[in-house]
């Protein structure tokens, strides 16, 4: 007999509501902002913690492409970094999907991240693989390089269907006001 899947709703990606994951990176999550060179840049002070250097780890700057996912998706595997934290920083305007959740055991929790917001993963977070929606989406990752076993993947007992609706426009709710 197969289970169901359960649908997730999908959340607004917030500084406090990704608190128990990672660090939001976006201007709307700085604690400190101040002007730098001259007063010609705006500074958006320490948005992420970067964790690298366990196991002779190094912290690198990779670039990653992703595919365009459609919804409804299942989700079905989690993965985790346990060496290291993973941020995602867009190189474009495409809102995207980020799946994490305390373990493989628990309830994901899904958010839609808009233009302008990345994340840092805090090491061990699990967390699914990216989800670019619209476009072909670039991000910059900035995460451990190095040896040691650093990604551990789980097949999830119970799948979640994200996003039941079936387009962005039903998503309109979780983005920002224009």
């Amino acid at each position: 007999m197969s289970v169901l899947p359960q649908a997730l709703e999908i959340e607004t990606l917030t500084a406090a509501a990704f608190a128990p994951f990672g660090e939001l990176i976006a201007p709307e999550a700085a604690q400190q902002v101040f002007s730098i060179n001259a007063g010609t840049c705006t500074r958006f002070h320490d948005l992420g913690v970067v964790a690298c250097e366990s196991e002779g780890g190094h912290a690198g700057i990779s670039l990653f492409r992703a595919a365009p996912r459609t919804l409804p998706l299942a989700i079905t595997l989690l993965e985790r970094h346990p060496l290291g934290s993973q941020a995602f920083i867009p190189q474009s305007q495409a809102p995207y999907l980020v799946v994490v959740a305390q373990s493989p055991q628990t309830r994901p929790r899904a958010f839609l991240a808009r233009a302008g917001q990345g994340i840092n993963l805090r090491r061990g977070t699990w967390h699914h693989p990216l989800l670019a929606l619209e476009a072909t989406s670039d991000f910059v990752v900035i995460d451990r390089i190095g040896p040691g076993r650093n990604c551990d993947e789980v097949v999830l007992a119970q799948a979640f269907v994200l996003g039941a609706c079936r387009t962005l426009d039903d998503l309109a709710d979780t983005r920002a006001p224009s």
